[in-house]
């Protein structure tokens, strides 16, 4: 007796609307380009169904062969009717359909469950997590909206129609070209890479001393020390930003009356400390994260080969909180990049940093290129982000959670 394992095709009062529901819900993202989402989710649901009735009654092409051919009509329809951008769109969607009409008609949404759950237990599975899906998309969409809009070649802020249709006149590059080529906006951005750094490199100093130092099991009061330490990161930004103002005024008028110092040397002063007072907390928080699972033994073995406590601390602490200190500086830095409240406050015009620009191309210029502005400082995160995941990693390595 021969036992199959494959699983019975679904019947078409089962398939047909749920390839329905997956094209009505693309069809509401391609609305605008057929002049609305609600028609856009009509066309599409109906073709949706169209062609999945058409697969399942002819049944003559292989599965390969059938996903190999449906792309080649939606791709032949968006370059007729829409250009080449939705050519390229339909077959995507084309491989898509291919690819989720098999796996809903063939069972295999059910191939990696456990086969005893019900039909209730299923839905909800996926039902999840397309509610987490669309969280994401609800917390990451205002940011994705920015990217395209960057690349409008009106001076608006929202799409205008050849942008809809795809065509390649809406889309131009003049609003980056402005950036690199505006004496304000390079002032500014060149205020901000001096100010990071200098204000990252305070506050990894600071932040790091302050959290090997609160890891020690003699320290009294460690509560309430952390807690102080990390106010500037619970505590409302405007808040803070008007005590430093009296604050670092007060400090400002000693450095240039006292001390002789040039004013706009002074404002930068400022304005580094001001940025390193908000990144410490951010140290402090990756760092002693990092040191939980640090081995203290390792320090006492290297006290008792003869090693003091600063060779101790820079040849075998540093190197395996490493990844948590770069962490915070990468922290750090982005807070300092990306500050505009407090650097009003305490800055001029001299310290003019690129969020205050971009909160003056909003409030008084109006400018569009703010939005190339923000696509460039989305891909900055990006790539912070992705230095903080492999930093995890290898901190996680290292301290022995994770296989090498």
């Amino acid at each position: 007796m021969v036992i199959s394992h494959e699983l019975p095709r679904r019947p078409l009062s089962f398939v047909l609307p749920v390839m329905g529901l997956m094209g009505g819900f693309f069809g509401v993202f391609f609305g605008p380009t057929f002049g609305s989402a609600l028609v856009g989710l009509v066309l599409v649901a109906t073709v949706s169904v169209f062609f999945a009735y058409l697969i399942i009654s002819t049944e003559y092409l292989s599965r390969k062969v059938t996903r190999l051919l449906l792309p080649v009509p939606l791709t032949v329809l968006g370059l007729v009717f829409f250009g080449p951008i939705s050519g390229f769109f339909g077959a995507l969607f084309g491989w898509f359909f291919g690819w989720f009409f098999y796996w809903i008609y063939e069972g295999g949404y059910r191939a990696k469950l456990q086969p005893y759950l019900t039909s209730g237990q299923v839905l909800w599975y996926y039902s999840f997590r397309v509610i987490c899906g669309l969280i994401f998309t609800f917390l990451i969409a205002p940011v994705l909206v920015v990217i395209p809009l960057s690349f409008n070649a009106q001076n608006y802020f929202t799409f205008t129609p050849e942008m809809l249709r795809l065509d390649p006149a809406g889309y131009s590059l003049k609003h980056y070209q402005d950036f690199f080529n505006n004496g304000d906006w390079q002032r500014s951005f060149w205020n901000s890479l001096i100010i990071a750094p200098f204000a990252t490199v305070i506050s990894v100093s600071l932040g790091t001393l302050a959290a090997i130092g609160l890891s020690q099991s003699h320290v009294p009061a460690k509560r309430a020390i952390m807690a102080i330490l990390i106010s500037p990161m619970i505590v409302p930004l405007i808040i803070s930003a008007m005590g430093m103002f009296f604050f670092y005024s007060t400090l400002g008028n000693f450095m240039e009356n006292t001390l002789g110092l040039d004013k706009n040397l002074v404002g930068y002063i400022k304005v580094i400390l001001a940025h390193a007072v908000l990144g410490i907390p951010f140290v402090i928080i990756t760092v002693t994260a990092t040191l939980v699972g640090f081995d203290k033994s390792l320090t006492r073995a290297a006290s008792s080969m003869g090693a003091g406590p600063v060779k101790t601390f820079f040849k075998v602490q540093m190197p395996l909180i490493m990844p948590g200190v770069i962490s915070g500086g990468l922290f750090a830095f982005i807070t300092s990049f990306d500050e505009v409240v407090v650097v009003m406050f305490i800055g001029s015009a001299s310290q003019k940093t690129l969020p205050w620009q971009m909160f003056i191309g909003l409030r008084e210029q109006i400018s569009p290129t703010i939005l190339a502005v923000a696509t460039i400082l989305v891909g900055v995160s990006v790539v912070l982000l992705l230095t903080l995941e492999l930093l995890r990693r290898r901190s996680e390595r290292l301290r022995g959670l994770s296989p090498g």
